[in-house]
This record gives C-alpha cells, structure tokens and sequence, in this order.
C-alpha cells in the first residue's frame, strides 16, 4: 500500500493512476487554457511511488490553479435528492444518509476493483435532471441503477467536469474524472445503448471525486458547486 496523505492506493491503484494521468489531464483542461496548469503537469519517470506522488500534486493543485485564473464556474447551489451505496454491482440501493471517509462510501462496495475505488474514484455523483432526461427518452434509468453514490438536482451539469469542486453536505470534493459507461449498466438503457451517457454525448455523465474533507451527507443536504 502506498500512502499519499490520508489517501490509500493499492499498487494496481497506483499503476493505473499513473497510466491514466495523459486521459485525466486532458478531460481537466479541455475547453480551458491549458497554458495556466501546463507546468504542474509531471513527466514520468518510471519510479513507480515517485510518479504517483507527482501525479496526485498535480492534480490536486491544478482546480486551485484553474480557479484563481477564472477559468472554472460561478457558485452554484442545489441539493442532494438520493444517496446510494451497494455491498456490491448495481444498483446501489437507497439510504437516507452515508458517511464519508477518504476512500468514500462508508459501506459501500464496488463488486471490482479492475477500474473503480481508486482514491479520485471516491464518490460517484450524477444529475437527477440528466437521469430525468434519459428516462424521458425511453431509457429505464432511475437515480442508483447506474452505479452513482449521490444524486444532486438544481446545479447545471455541464458545469461539473473535473477540476471543480462542490461541497455536499458537510463533505468538501474536487470532481476528478468522467465515469465511463460500463456494460453492467446497459439494461438500464434501450437497446442497451449505455453511451448516451457518455461524456462525449454532452453534459450526461456521471462523475467521479477526490474527498477532500470527510462528513456526513444526507438526502435534503444543500450541495454547493465552487462553495
């Protein structure tokens, strides 16, 4: 185990983190001015520990770099319409409140690990106006089906991309990553067309988050994008 802070990452964790920096740099300044992060961004050693290390500092001081350049969204507010968390596979099942450390759900399990439950994979969250969209398109997603631990209404979705932060309830997080559609998930979606939430498809896809302060988040808790 590799410790980084109070995160924990496995050494398949750590490989994958290091191999996925190039997709994850590139999803954080996409639409921004790349210029302003350029020199946070590290080059690969091959020292596995030393790597990890420059690649967690980067993308944790990037947001802040971004934000103080004006490159990242106004306040926003919303609030938390579900929580969901599963001792294994989807769908995660409804609860009314969760704790969260820095590895994210308290008792929730991801069925593998292959390409979850790496420290910037801590919390999933999605929109429930997106979710509200797709099944008004014939899908028959509903908030959990898909995987995503907190479901938020009232803050436009295509504002949270990685390098934002949102606070929710007590819980402060910087948005890491796109979730990428998993095939586990096509019977939720006619004909099992999974990519519609795809992020390449516009402002529908789940996301991923760093914990940045650990808490308590419960169903009706406001939740606050760049708070």
């Amino acid at each position: 185990m590799i410790a980084i802070g109070p995160h924990r990452f496995s050494e398949h964790d750590a490989r994958r983190t290091v191999e996925e920096l190039p997709a994850l740099w590139a999803e954080l300044v996409a639409g921004r001015d790349a210029g302003v992060v350029e020199h946070l961004r590290p080059a690969a050693t091959g020292d596995l520990e030393a790597d990890l290390a420059a690649a967690w500092l980067a993308l944790g001081a990037a947001g802040p770099a971004l934000r103080a350049a004006g490159q990242l969204p106004a306040t926003r507010a919303g609030t938390v319409v579900a929580l969901h968390r599963s001792s294994g596979g989807v769908p995660k099942l409804p609860v009314d409140a969760v704790e969260v450390t820095w590895s994210g759900i308290v008792g929730d399990v991801q069925a593998t690990r292959r390409h979850h439950g790496r420290p910037w994979q801590a919390v999933c969250l999605w929109s429930a106006e997106v979710i509200e969209q797709l099944a008004a398109g014939g899908h028959g997603v509903v908030p959990g089906a898909t995987g995503e631990n907190v479901t938020l209404s009232g803050i436009p979705w295509e504002l949270v991309r990685p390098g934002v932060r949102l606070e929710v309830g007590s819980v402060l997080c910087d948005v890491s990553a796109f979730a990428l559609p998993c095939r586990k998930n096509a019977r939720w979606f006619a004909a099992g067309e999974v990519d519609v939430m795809h992020h390449r498809r516009g402002p529908v896809s789940r996301v991923y988050a760093t914990v940045v302060r650990p808490g308590r988040i419960a169903v009706g808790d406001a939740a606050w994008l760049e708070p």
